[in-house]
């Protein structure tokens, strides 16, 4: 679920983040990423064209025949009190009441225009997201205890913040106004925030309905005109503004028109015009699908996973709703194997590895993987009994605690799985080339990995390449580092100076003293597989991700060991024209210590043995404490062993097993 909240923890939320109930999405989630994107994305989006050619017609009177003549949005309105008073009494709802009470003794949180041009100034991103978020987390906890308590005492202040909101000189984010056209009027544009406010502030007015006074309720219909319906509808006629999210292929796409989409099905009198949207959201969202591997790989990492596909489940369980069943996202069987990645990608119980810009420690959202299985009847019970219907819980982003914790199109799927699903010993995604091996009983106590292949310009793209997640008895002794706090720099030209974005701060080697190169042409070529009962083998040529003319041969091969309490070898065959540098590391969060052929890493059960073994010559050991500031509580160190002397041809084995081997 998606509540806004100021703080963005490791697990994530919509920091600007939207916060979900007890879950997390990732913070920070609102910003596109990839140098060159919108250039590629709005390649259709010419001004003066329709984007992509346009909405067509018949699309839309198709959809007008199956949409009601009022507006009607997702959840049930406050008269409702039978689905009210039901949550009310729900332990996952005991808490709003409380929390709206300490909002109404605090301040609107400011949001003065000197703050707002700080992005502009220092490129910091945190000191406007946070009142920004705040106010909109004010704004669902106070609507969402007025429709719980029925009493009337939170209507003066939602008004009041309301009005707060509509005063906003834009409510695109900062971050994504560089030019500061939208905060000086020069263009409306529409981003993941101004979206976002939009849906929940649509789901106020119709949730709330006339206990809101009629001038509320007209200027709620006002601002969501001015600043997303007409703009929108422009958009996609003309081209102008460029909403290159349209046909992007990441989750900007899916969100964005969830929430705009929403958000008009809601506020849109006209049945014919919000037909506009409902045909709008059938076409464009087919580009969020093109984002996916065929294997249902996520490139954005589990926090957006968690963002973008769980906005499309939205989007999807609002518009079946609007439609009564005849538009049907779920449907497409594409779709399955994106519902399943979040499970698919779990090492150990409640381990996941932190590729792109992922938070170390992000999980999948237990309400979103819950509403999917049941959905698909994937097997997950013990989620379906928790978090489907109420047990979803609350969310000050509304629209989706109405479509995950309110009555939907589940009550008509009961669960069919009658045995829970397990993990197999391995998930392999071959189209994207990542493998998740985990031990034969599936032990926690055991050793199990993460090994990734992929390319170099994967949405919110970390140069990679060959990179691998070691996990063992409950931790993470062995990581990919995740995300950085993002800042002006993150999505800019200077991306790859960060230490933690660039491969230096990954468990791959350096080249000639050369770190991976950006782009598609950066790649895995995977050249072997073996999976067994004892052990998979995965093996990759890396050799394009480095911009090194002399090197004419860098393989990769990773053996996983299920043998006690597991190994893994990383085995990497090096050949250049002439004799250069050669350099291995490995990357931890965790306590370590040198040993004569490599490090200690961890502590007691969680503790392995790295071993860093090269076919000839001596290693000089490095340890460095990468100084980038990252989403995690601590910095990450990188433990490193660099030949002495250039080589010319080298074969280097990491050997990777616990220290505690029974």
């Amino acid at each position: 679920m998606i509540r806004f909240n100021a703080i963005h923890p490791e697990t994530g939320r919509w920091s600007f983040s939207w916060k979900v109930g007890r879950r997390n999405f990732p913070g920070d989630t609102i910003y596109i990423f990839i140098v060159g994107t919108l250039l590629v994305a709005t390649a259709g989006a010419v001004r003066g064209e329709p984007v992509d050619g346009g909405v067509p017609a018949e699309r839309v009177q198709f959809w007008a025949q199956y949409l009601p003549k009022e507006p009607r949005g997702v959840g049930r309105p406050a008269s409702d009190r039978t689905v009210w008073e039901t949550l009310a009494k729900h332990e996952d709802f005991s808490q709003v009441i409380g929390t709206a009470e300490r909002e109404l003794r605090t301040p609107i949180p400011d949001l003065p225009d000197d703050l707002y041009l700080d992005f502009s100034r220092t490129g910091n991103r945190r000191r406007y997201e946070g009142p920004y978020s705040a106010r909109r987390s004010r704004l669902g906890t106070l609507a969402a205890a007025e429709c719980l308590e029925n009493r009337g005492r939170f209507i003066p202040e939602i008004e009041k913040l309301i009005a707060a909101l509509a005063a906003e000189k834009t409510w695109v984010m900062p971050a994504h106004d560089g030019r500061l056209d939208n905060f000086y009027g020069r263009t409306v544009e529409i981003d993941l925030g101004s979206s976002g406010t939009a849906w929940n502030l649509a789901t106020v007015d119709f949730w709330l309905a006339d206990k809101l006074s009629p001038e509320t309720r007209q200027l709620i219909a006002r601002e969501l005109e001015r600043r997303i319906f007409a703009p929108f509808e422009k958009a996609v006629n003309t081209g102008n503004p460029r909403l290159w999210w349209l046909t992007g292929t990441n989750n900007w796409n899916a969100v964005c028109l969830a929430n705009v989409v929403g958000a008009a099905l809601e506020n849109i009198r006209d049945p014919q015009r919000r037909a506009f949207f409902v045909a709008a959201a059938e076409k464009y969202i087919q580009y969020f699908l093109k984002g996916f591997t065929e294997d249902g790989y996520c490139s954005e990492g589990i926090g957006y996973w968690n963002y973008g596909f769980g906005h499309f489940t939205l989007l999807g369980e609002t518009l079946y709703q609007a439609t009564g069943g005849h538009l049907d996202l779920f449907a497409d069987p594409r779709i399955v194997p994106i519902a399943l990645f979040g499970f698919r990608m779990e090492i150990a119980p409640g381990l996941y590895p932190a590729f792109a810009d992922c938070h170390f420690g992000a999980r999948p959202d237990p309400v979103l993987m819950a509403y999917l299985s049941r959905r698909y009847q994937l097997g997950l019970l013990e989620l379906e009994r928790r978090h489907v219907g109420p047990g979803a819980g609350f969310s000050s982003f509304l629209p989706e605690m109405a479509v995950f914790a309110m009555p939907n199109s589940l009550q008509d799927r009961p669960a069919k799985a009658e045995t829970p699903r397990r993990h197999e010993l391995r998930d392999w995604f071959p189209d994207a080339g990542i493998l998740i091996a985990r031990p034969a009983d599936l032990s926690p106590d055991k050793l199990a990995v993460a090994l990734k292949g992929g390319h170099n310009a994967e949405h919110h793209n970390h140069n990679d390449v060959g990179s691998f997640v070691v996990t063992l008895a409950g931790g993470v002794p062995l990581v990919d580092p995740g995300a950085e706090v993002y800042t002006a720099r993150t999505f800019s030209s200077r991306r790859y100076e960060s230490k933690v974005l660039n491969s230096y701060g990954h468990p791959v080697p350096v080249v000639a003293g050369q770190l991976q190169r950006p782009g598609s042409d950066a790649r895995a070529k995977i050249l072997e597989t073996q999976f067994t009962e004892q052990r998979d083998v995965l093996k990759m040529d890396i050799s394009s991700a480095y911009a090194v003319k002399e090197l004419e041969r860098l393989v990769r091969t990773f053996t996983y060991e299920r043998t006690g309490r597991g190994r893994l070898t990383v085995r990497d065959e090096v050949a250049f024209g002439s004799p250069q540098e050669f350099e291995e590391a490995v990357i931890t969060y965790s306590p370590w210590k040198r040993t004569d052929q490599g490090w200690i890493v961890g502590e007691g059960r969680q503790a392995v043995r790295v071993r860093v073994l090269p076919s000839s010559g001596e290693l000089l050991w490095q340890e460095e404490e990468i100084d980038e500031n990252v989403t995690y509580r601590k910095k990450p160190v990188r433990l490193a062993g660099k030949l002495k002397e250039p080589v010319k041809e080298l074969s280097v084995e990491i050997v990777i097993e616990p220290v505690e081997n029974e």
